[in-house]
């Protein structure tokens, strides 16, 4: 399927996200990074010239070791502005909105991971657990005119239902009061789980359909990094192109090219 540029795409967020170990901890609720400060500090000199604008999270006032896996600081290319990177004990993100354009977020991306491989003190022991390419859409819809079990059909080649026999007696809506599905699908190019999901909620002050494409690459799927992150990146970019358009064929996709 020829893929082409969205004069109104709906994209909200892509991001890259990267996990790495941490030391098993036997406090619950407790797990440090034992290389994150000086981690922190490296990180921040490398990408000083591409984002200077640094940020600091509610969560930077949290010791350590009470937020692994959540960011604390943001690194943007201007003030308040995106592209940005993000970092926090055992995790680090690149985020980009509405000038998203992938040949640039896959420059960034790379750029990122090899920053953290050459700032990390201990690279032996940089061990990465997840790895996650996520899109994040929406579209606007009016829930009250439309269901969105028929929006899902007719505009985004999606079957989701329900037996009409569960509302007899009209003792319950057939509108649902929030709506939450996902599945996520073993792939082999570039391997690990392929997810979308599908939900209900607002974007831009009124309801929309929000949903979700995303390639996660967990344990063995994990290729070896920082060599092998391109080749990933290029491989679960082409899996979530090809169902973002696929999803998308007729209606929506040519009210998102302005045709």
């Amino acid at each position: 399927m020829k893929k082409k540029n969205l004069k109104n795409k709906p994209l909200v967020e892509a991001l890259l996200e990267v996990k790495w170990q941490l030391p098993v901890s036997k406090t619950p609720g407790i797990q440090e990074d034992p290389h994150y400060r000086l981690l922190l500090g490296r990180l921040s000199e490398r990408v000083e010239g591409e984002y200077p604008f640094h940020e600091a999270l509610p969560t930077a006032q949290i010791p350590d070791a009470m937020v692994a896996h959540m960011v604390q600081h943001r690194f943007r290319t201007s003030d308040g502005g995106w592209p940005l990177i993000q970092v926090g004990p055992g995790l680090m993100t690149v985020n980009e909105t509405d000038a998203y354009i992938w040949t640039d977020f896959k420059e960034r991306c790379v750029r990122a991971v090899d920053w953290l491989f050459s700032a990390h003190p201990a690279k032996e022991q940089l061990m990465i657990q997840e790895l996650t390419l996520r899109y994040i859409d929406a579209v606007n819809v009016d829930f009250s005119q439309e269901s969105v079990f028929e929006f899902l059909k007719d505009k985004m080649n999606t079957h989701i239902s329900l037996p009409d026999t569960l509302f007899d007696g009209e003792r319950v809506g057939q509108t649902p009061a929030a709506f939450n599905w996902q599945a996520s699908f073993p792939n082999d190019s570039p391997g690990g789980l392929m997810t979308l999901r599908f939900a209900v909620g607002n974007h831009k002050e009124k309801q929309a359909l929000i949903w979700e494409t995303l390639v996660q690459a967990t344990h063995s799927s994990i290729p070896a990094l920082p060599d092998g992150f391109s080749e990933w990146l290029d491989q679960a970019h082409e899996l979530t192109d090809d169902w973002f358009f696929k999803l998308i064929e007729g209606e929506l996709e040519r009210r998102f090219s302005g045709e």
